[in-house]
């Protein structure tokens, strides 16, 4: 079960770690085959990151802390490819007469973030109509480092990372303390730039780190990945040791790894950047105690 929102805590929970596809099955269950979704609770307010099919659970969850009464929360999309939103539409609170789900996505393609996840339900995708919880979600398309303020001193901003069809990356901060949520960016000199000023002092960078190097440029045998948009794990500790974070957060595993691959990802970067930990479903971190390495 989820905790209950603190007003003065800054917690976060993963629900969904994979990329691209949902991975079920024995060889992954200890890290989890859900696809992107972290709980995050902070200033008495309850922030989703992203809504692929982890965000079932984790509706489940505040249902059941709730005891069924209306959910309210603040969803920050990364981008609208279908591992990041195809929880929506089995997210219980969504459903519940009274739940408020405001929903904030980047400002980087040609359709709103409402047509985006209206067109997911729309027919002959899936049985259930988009306006059956339309009146329960409000939406924002946020522009590179506009702030989003929410009551009590929590902030939240992003910039663009490297991603086919575009990506935003999120920092959320609340007194002194903050948490850089980026999945889904290849390495760029400009990207990179970006996103290690954002990740800047951070006590929790969560970073795409779906391949291994042999994986990206194609050294296993199956081809290179070059151009499909994601990192690998020695690139996000490059990016966590410039930024000066306190910890490094491997995400967005690829669903052909299983958790033995998972593990060998993360000793490798520790090799880099002592303080790594792979995200698995269930791993909860207090963001005020990942501090600064600086």
């Amino acid at each position: 079960m989820a905790e209950g929102p603190s007003p003065d805590g800054f917690s976060m929970r993963f629900w969904g770690v994979r990329g691209s596809v949902p991975s079920p099955g024995a060889s992954t269950a200890g890290v989890g085959g859900n696809t992107s979704c972290v709980l995050v609770r902070v200033g008495g307010h309850t922030l989703i990151l992203d809504g692929g099919t982890g965000l079932r659970g984790a509706g489940d969850a505040l249902l059941a802390e709730s005891q069924g009464a209306p959910v309210r929360a603040h969803v920050f999309f990364s981008h609208l490819h279908w591992d990041h939103i195809q929880g929506l539409p089995f997210f219980g609170p969504a459903f519940l007469k009274g739940s408020a789900l405001h929903c904030h996505a980047g400002r980087v393609s040609g359709r709103t973030l409402r047509e985006a996840l209206a067109g997911q339900m729309a027919f002959p995708y899936f049985p259930v109509k988009f306006q059956q919880i339309a009146e329960n979600l409000s939406f924002r398309d946020v522009a590179v480092r506009e702030q989003v303020h929410l009551d009590g001193g929590v902030s939240v901003y992003g910039v663009e990372g490297n991603h086919p069809d575009g990506v935003f990356a999120w920092r959320i901060e609340y007194k002194g303390h903050a948490l850089v949520y980026a999945t889904d960016t290849e390495p760029s000199p400009h990207h990179e730039a970006a996103l290690i000023a954002l990740a800047d002092g951070a006590d929790v960078l969560v970073y795409d780190a779906q391949y291994t190097p042999e994986e990206y440029e194609g050294r296993d045998g199956r081809g290179g990945r070059v151009g499909w948009g994601h990192s690998t794990m020695l690139d996000g500790a490059r990016v966590a040791r410039a930024a000066g974070v306190g910890t490094y957060v491997l995400y967005h595993h690829d669903p052909g790894q299983d958790d033995a691959a998972v593990w060998a990802k993360e000793a490798r970067a520790r090799a880099e950047f002592e303080h790594s930990v792979a995200a698995r479903e269930g791993l909860t971190l207090d963001v005020t105690r990942g501090k600064s390495q600086r």
